[in-house]
């Protein structure tokens, strides 16, 4: 054991840079899974495709995608969830695909879906939320319904990029469809 030992200390004490870089590559290693964590269970940063969520996301035609950071810790609870917050969500038509959406409807909700020839009105299920993009040729829950909140990802806060529109995710948009406030609106307009 002590010939380990010593041959260890003399390795040492001769190769300085080597045992500096290895010191170093086991701390910057012991992080990797720290940050892994950290993508996959806390946050993470995200681009956003396509023209769905236009104009709160990609505003102009440049080839440019917004960027925006996402939360995920304790994104599936319900609770966390409101009206209006954009979420991203695995696609119910095919869950390898992640869309971006705004919500626009939670549990115990009633819904007036924007194809009022098809069903007058959709009452959303505990555990499922309304989803609508902020375009109108976007497929949304008008096309699919209620998605159950364990397909969301992630919640968007922040755009980060590009830097001219950096701050936190607009809080409006897309269209109201919720019954009740229909009907406040409504009756506030005829006052």
């Amino acid at each position: 054991m002590n010939y380990f030992k010593s041959t260890f200390q003399t390795f040492r004490n001769s190769n300085p840079i080597l045992t500096y870089t290895f010191k170093r590559s086991v701390t910057f290693l012991s992080w990797i899974p720290v940050l892994y964590v950290i993508s996959e269970h806390v946050t993470y940063i995200g681009v956003v495709d396509g023209i769905s969520m236009k104009p709160t996301f990609n505003p102009d035609s440049s080839t440019s995608r917004d960027r925006v950071l996402l939360w995920k810790y304790n994104v599936k609870n319900i609770d966390s969830l409101k009206v209006n917050d954009v979420v991203f969500v695995k696609s119910p038509m095919n869950p390898e695909q992640i869309h971006t959406k705004r919500i626009k409807g939670i549990p115990l909700d009633s819904i007036i879906p924007r194809y009022p020839e098809t069903r007058s009105r959709v009452l959303i299920p505990l555990n499922h939320i309304w989803l609508e993009g902020d375009n109108i040729h976007s497929i949304d829950s008008n096309t699919y319904g209620p998605v159950s909140t364990g397909m969301v990802v992630a919640k968007a806060t922040w755009i980060i990029w590009p830097p001219n529109r950096f701050g936190p995710v607009p809080e409006t948009g897309g269209r109201e469809c919720r019954e009740k406030m229909l009907r406040y609106i409504g009756k506030d307009a005829s006052v």
